[in-house]
């Protein structure tokens, strides 16, 4: 076998590896964005810890075909890039976000999620829920909200129990 059979039988297992390793992999659309805006998005991408990278459709197909994936063949046609991410949202967050921003030069197209192939509208969904980080933080906040409320009424309770409970003073003891 010639060297450059070998070399995309490496990748094709390389990506095969990210996939298994990917809570969700999103296929991207992309034309028409100039050096600085791929430049910003990819570093939007490193920042949330998502891996951006272009590669030829045929070695993406084999990769989902490696793993008995066929739903995307339609999807892989033209300039296709991919992004694999160690959660849910956070591709599709970023996408939506970068797809407001450059009009027509970048768009999802499909995804796959929890072993599952998703369309451009539950991409789109997806990309609505919160993070799992935000939604920890919010839970903390109303859980925080809550013990602030719980000491306040007992706060409150022991504060009453104790005027109602007081001894009488001296004074009202000599007038009786």
């Amino acid at each position: 076998m010639s060297a450059n059979i070998e070399a995309k039988k490496q990748v094709v297992e390389e990506i095969s590896e990210k996939i298994k390793s990917s809570k969700s992999v999103v296929l991207v659309h992309y034309a028409g964005l100039s050096v600085a805006e791929d430049t910003a998005l990819r570093h939007e991408f490193r920042k949330q810890d998502v891996e951006y990278k272009v590669y030829k459709n045929t070695l993406v197909r084999k990769a989902f075909d490696g793993l008995n994936v066929k739903d995307f063949d339609a999807d892989l046609n033209g300039p296709t890039a991919v992004a694999f991410a160690k959660d849910e949202t956070t591709a599709c967050k970023i996408l939506v976000d970068a797809a407001k921003k450059y009009t027509d030069k970048i768009s999802m197209k499909s995804g796959y999620v929890d072993g599952a192939y998703v369309d451009v509208k539950g991409l789109s969904a997806l990309a609505a829920i919160p993070s799992k980080t935000e939604l920890y933080s919010m839970l903390a906040g109303t859980l925080s909200g809550f013990v602030r409320s719980l000491a306040v009424a007992l706060k409150a309770v022991a504060d009453k129990n104790c005027l109602l409970y007081t001894s009488p003073s001296p004074r009202d003891l000599s007038t009786s």
